[in-house]
C-alpha cells in the first residue's frame, strides 16, 4: 500500500494539466522529432536523434511520476477546514522573534510547494515545526541557515 500524498485541489489540477500537456503535446512532438532525426541517416552519430530520445525518456519518466503521484493524492480542500491549530492547508502568518520580519505562507503537498508563490511543503522543517501549534505559540525551527524562532500571528483556512 503506497503512502497517500496530501494535495490541494489546485495542486491536483496543476499536476493533471501538466500530465495532459506532456501526453498530448510534448510526447507526440518528440516522437516526430525522433522520426525526422532518424530520416537523416546514420543514427549512431546523430546528435538530434540522441537528444530527442533522451527528451522522450525524461517525458515518459515524468508522466509515470505524475500518474503515481495523482493516484496516491489525498485531496484536501483548505476552504473546508477550520480550527485553531496549524494543519495541512493552513495559511499561517509568522514573525521571526529576533528580526520581527513577518512571513505568510500556506502548507501544501510536496509537489505543489513554491516559495515564490507563498507555499511550503507540509514536510518542510518549517511546516513540521508549525503543525499542531496555535496563534501565540513560539516555534523553534532548525533551518538550513541555522535555528530560528517564530511566533504564530495568524492561522486561516481559505
Amino acid at each position: 500500500m503506497s503512502e497517500k500524498v496530501p494535495m490541494t485541489p489546485e495542486g491536483q489540477a496543476r499536476l493533471r494539466e501538466e500530465m495532459r500537456r506532456l501526453k498530448e503535446v510534448e510526447l507526440p512532438q518528440v516522437v516526430k522529432d525522433i522520426a525526422v532525426a532518424r530520416d537523416h541517416g546514420d543514427i549512431s552519430e546523430n546528435a538530434e536523434y540522441h537528444a530527442a530520445k533522451e527528451r522522450q525518456g525524461m517525458i515518459v519518466a515524468r508522466i509515470s511520476y505524475l500518474e503515481q503521484t495523482i493516484s496516491r493524492a489525498e485531496v484536501i480542500d483548505p476552504s473546508k477546514l477550520k480550527g485553531s491549530k496549524v494543519q495541512f492547508g493552513a495559511r499561517v502568518k509568522v514573525a521571526n522573534v529576533d528580526s520581527g520580519e513577518e512571513q505568510t505562507f500556506q502548507l501544501v503537498g510536496p509537489d505543489e510547494a513554491d516559495i515564490k508563490k507563498g507555499t511550503i511543503s507540509v514536510t518542510s522543517p518549517m511546516a513540521r515545526g508549525l503543525i499542531g501549534r496555535e496563534v501565540g505559540d513560539e516555534v523553534r525551527v532548525v533551518m538550513p541557515a541555522g535555528p530560528r524562532t517564530f511566533e504564530i500571528l495568524e492561522i486561516a483556512y481559505l
